[in-house]
């Protein structure tokens, strides 16, 4: 199942995520991955395994154009000359020549005239055919709002925190209204991801209105979740380093969820977000370096 942005770049709707996972066990996910039929793998600059996400691209024998490689420019990367030399150490990482999706990680709420000069140096890149589509991370309507107006491409994609405990119905109308495309991080509601925000919180993969809808299916409930994505038009980049989970996360194109089911799960949203907040200044974040190699 594929998804076309906005520039008519088409892109998988189902990827693999590897936040958190560990440099030495990212290779081996990817691999399992690809071997599963995924064709999307989702990485960042600020997750420290990108060359193993390249490794194990390497090691499926796929061609390069069979997979979309998205990842992620880090905040302390941010500026106009300092972003072009972040997609350097990017594609020297994973080993390839071109990006299919680069993305800013975050707004720099403190600081977003280097965010707005970091977006600019992601359209130098578009304009020079070094990436196929860009956009951001865990933008809310404001940020999209000034970026559209001191920008000159509107963001293909922008990727959000994204579950049924936390759907964030009022980014995704922004993100309509533009032409841009929802993925969503922690699709199923991961409540490890970000220790000591909402550390009372319950896992989504324990609602019993998802199981339910998942025995009627005889599908599970992280299924159901990334089935309740697809069928909204979004994108989703499940976690895993488990093969078995991996594939059980892809095995998700022979069911479909009722209205009504559809309905169930959005009516589960508590607004209630687990990772940090975006609005809030953290200047900690600029304390990361990203190595060159």
């Amino acid at each position: 199942m594929e998804l076309t942005l906005n520039n008519g770049v088409t892109m998988p709707a189902l990827g693999l995520g590897v936040f958190q996972s560990a440099p030495d066990e990212t290779t081996a996910a990817v691999e399992a991955a690809l071997s599963a039929g995924y064709r999307l793998i989702d990485t960042a600059a600020g997750y420290g395994n990108e060359k193993e996400v390249g490794e194990g691209i390497r090691r499926s024998g796929l061609d390069r154009s069979d997979v979309f490689i998205e990842t992620k420019v880090w905040v302390s990367d941010y500026g106009y000359d300092e972003t072009l030399h972040a997609w350097e150490k990017s594609v020297g990482k994973l080993g390839v020549d071109t990006l299919d999706l680069l993305i800013l990680h975050q707004p720099a709420t403190d600081r977003f005239e280097k965010t707005l000069a970091a977006y600019r140096a992601l359209e130098a890149l578009l304009a020079d055919s070094r990436v196929r589509a860009i956009g951001v991370s865990n933008f809310l309507p404001h940020h999209l709002e000034r970026l559209i107006a001191e920008t000159d491409v509107v963001p293909a994609v922008n990727q959000i925190e994204l579950h049924p405990y936390f759907s964030q119905p009022d980014v995704q109308r922004a993100d309509a209204a533009s032409g841009i495309l929802t993925q969503a991080w922690s699709p199923i509601g991961g409540i490890t991801f970000y220790p000591g925000f909402g550390d009372e919180r319950k896992s989504v993969m324990d609602d019993p209105t998802i199981a339910a809808i998942g025995q009627t299916h005889e599908k599970s409930s992280a299924q159901v979740m990334l089935r309740w994505h697809l069928q909204n038009g979004r994108s989703a980049i499940p976690k895993s380093v488990n093969p078995e989970r991996i594939a059980a996360n892809f095995d998700v194109f022979d069911f479909e969820l009722s209205t009504d089911e559809l309905a169930s799960i959005d009516a589960l949203d508590t607004g209630i977000r687990s990772g940090p907040d975006p609005d809030v200044a953290r200047p900690e974040r600029f304390d990361m370096v990203i190595p060159e190699s």
